[in-house]
Order: structure tokens, then sequence, then C-alpha cells
């Protein structure tokens, strides 16, 4: 049986969970029921302050388009806790691979419902926090509580056989969207088989792209696979987070910098990693699902990318998710994952605008080809006026077809 261990590709949840997503060494330990979470999470507060995100995305545009009801999204993490009031309702009984018994409504570390959170959280009333496609529902699968603590890592992680089971359970179970915002650092048959297993069925995956940028960039997995939709993170200035892994496995890149999430039970965090950047894709998938279900995963996948803003070479993809342009217009005919090299920022060009200057260089290029005829047959004629007259006194005459 394979041992590569599954990690949460994590960089930081509030100040204490700080994953440098170093491998991990020896056996992974054996799974053994547990009623509750041994070190509960302490208690955190609701924010206030709108997230940078939110001011980027403004959601509110997308309501009265679509909220995603209708679409299942399954989250393949630490477990989804279903008592933060932004997730009550939102959140089915899932699967836990790492205790018998569970449903996957259980985190003891947080970073599944963070992520949840960010694709499911209902709006509230004080809330400045919410997610991007509220009316999904939420199928939370449970591989993971693996955390970094002051610099050393610690808790429990199925091997890859068993994430590859947690795949084939969630697609099994009628998900149209998986979110992964887990890595592994090298190429399992069986992840590999469950992700074609997925894809075939029509399933859309979206995979973090990793934070071991400092480390070399090691290729990981499921984002490095055909057909996943690898996530990079960007920071609210727009740019790369310096954590984020480059290389042709990133198709495009979200918002994984001191981004808001709901935290276990209630109350909010601060995190980073592309652990976050992936929900915000995932739940734009989801988005697209419910506005347009006669798409299939594989156009849903080519037109989160091709409506992606332009961003710089250097480990952005296609550049930077925008939901907005993903759900109003029209699908994209391919996946490209060559880089455009453009300006990042929220002074971009107006599609209607490019739209506009084509059409007016289109006019503008058969205009000179009309142009360039007129002068043409202005000449000939010209030239011909000239020698008839002589043509006919040497007796010349066009030569006859052959």
């Amino acid at each position: 049986m394979s041992r590569i261990p599954v990690r949460p590709a994590l960089a930081g949840v509030a100040a204490v969970l700080l994953s440098a997503l170093t491998t991990l060494s020896g056996p992974v330990p054996v799974a053994r029921a547990a009623p509750g979470c041994a070190s509960p999470l302490a208690p955190a507060r609701p924010v206030t302050a709108t997230p940078w995100p939110q001011y980027r995305y403004a959601p509110e545009r997308l309501a009265p388009l679509t909220d995603g009801s209708g679409v299942t999204v399954a989250v393949v993490d630490s477990g989804v806790d279903p008592r933060h009031p932004q997730l009550a309702g939102r959140v089915l009984a899932g699967t836990d691979l790492l205790d018998p018994n569970g449903d996957g409504r259980r985190d003891c570390v947080g970073h599944g419902t963070g992520v949840a959170s960010i694709i499911a959280a209902t709006p509230r009333d004080g809330v400045a926090f919410r997610g991007l496609a509220p009316g999904v529902r939420i199928l939370p699968v449970r591989v993971s509580e693996q955390q970094v603590v002051d610099g050393r890592e610690s808790g429990r992680t199925v091997d890859a056989a068993d994430f590859a089971r947690a795949v084939r359970w969630a697609v099994d179970r009628d998900a149209d969207v998986l979110n992964l915002s887990v890595v592994l650092y090298a190429d399992d048959p069986a992840v590999r088989a469950a992700v074609a297993h997925a894809l075939a069925r029509d399933v859309v995956v979206v995979a973090a792209a990793g934070n071991l940028h400092g480390s070399g960039d090691p290729r990981p997995y499921p984002a490095a696979y055909d057909g996943v939709l690898g996530v990079g993170a960007i920071s609210a200035d727009g740019s790369r987070a310096d954590f984020s892994q480059t290389g042709t496995y990133v198709d495009l890149v979200a918002p994984g910098s001191d981004v808001v999430v709901c935290a276990p039970g209630q109350g909010h965090h601060r995190a980073e990693g592309t652990s976050y950047a992936a929900p915000f894709v995932a739940a734009t998938a989801a988005l697209l699902r419910g506005y347009r279900p006669e798409l299939t995963a594989a156009e849903v996948t080519r037109r989160l990318v091709s409506t992606a803003d332009p961003a710089p070479d250097g480990g952005y993809g296609a550049g930077v998710l925008n939901p907005y342009r993903a759900v109003t217009e029209s699908p994209a005919t391919r996946l490209d994952r060559a880089r455009p090299a453009a300006g990042i920022g929220d002074d971009r060009v107006d599609p209607a605008v490019l739209a506009q200057r084509a059409r007016r260089a289109a006019a503008r290029d058969r205009a000179f080809v009309v142009a360039g005829v007129g002068v043409t047959v202005v000449a000939a004629a010209g030239a011909l006026a000239l020698l008839a007259p002589r043509g006919s006194r040497r007796r010349w005459r066009p030569a006859d077809p052959a």
C-alpha cells in the first residue's frame, strides 16, 4: 500500500496554523475512533471589516444571477463544522476516512471549515464576510487533521490510497465539483485513476498548487494532472503570493493571502495558502454549473481559464480568476495554459471595449484593402489608355487563350 502522505496546502490559519508542507517520514498513524477533538480550537470573533476578495469580486453582483443552488461541492479536507451560523443548513452528511463512523462534519483544525466557508458561507447581518456561492451544498470528506504549531508538524492524515478512495467516494455521491485543498508531492497511480474517474463522470476538479515555491516548486498532485484546475494564490495588491508555487500546473490564480474564513463553531480567522485560493475557483465553478447546467465539466474548466483577467508570466497561469466574467461571458473554445504577459490590477480594459477595438481594426483593414484595389484599378486604366493607341498602330492584340 502506498504511504505518500496527504497534506493540506496551507500557509497559515490565524497565527497558529503555519504549514510549511514538509514531507512526512515514517508510517502514517493508524486511525482510531475519536469522539471529539483532542485540542479544541480557541474561540474566534466575527470579522467586522469587509475582506479584500469581496471588494475584488463583489459577490452581490452575482447573487441576482446565480448562487450555486442545486450544486454539490465536495470538500476533501479536514472535515467541515456545520455549527457555524454561516454554514448552517449547507453541510451534508459526508464521510470520515480518519475515524470510523464519522460523517465528515467534525473539524479539529479548522482547515476544511475555512475552505468550505469561502465557497458557501451565507450572508449574515452585521458580518462582513460571505461565501461566493452561498446556495451550494457542501459534501465533507475528512482525510486530514494535520497542522503546524510552533514550527512543528503534527496531526494525522490518510495515505494516498485512502485519498484516492475519498475522491471516488465523493464522485460516486454525485458531487458536481471537487475542491482538493490538499497536496501530494508524488504521482500515485491510485490517485491518478481516481481523478480520471472524476473527470469521466463530468466533475469539475479544482486543486491547490502548493506552497513550496521557496523549496524549489516540487510538482504537486492532483493539481498537475491533466484536466484538473491547478490554482495558485495572489495577495491583495494582485501580485503572486511569495509562497505560491509556479509551474505549468498553475492554470489560474485567486486570493490566497490574508483572506477571511469561518472558524469551527463561530467567528472567523485570517488565513493564507493556495488551500484558500482553490475554493474561490471551486465556488465559481459551482456558480457556472448552477447558471449554465448544460455546460460540461470540461467546458466549465475552459471557461474559467479563458475569462481570467490577464496577468504577468511567472506563476499566474492564464491569469486571475474573474467570477463575474466567467458567469456572464461566452464560453471559450479550448483550455490553453499559455501565460499572457500583461498588467494586473483593477484598471483592466472592459471586454466590450476590446471587442469594439477589434471590430474597428477589422473595418480599418477592409478600408485599406478597398483603397488598394481602387488605386490598382485606376493605375491599370491609365496604363491601358496610354498603351492601347500604340498597340493599335503596331497591330498588337492580346494573346489568344491556349
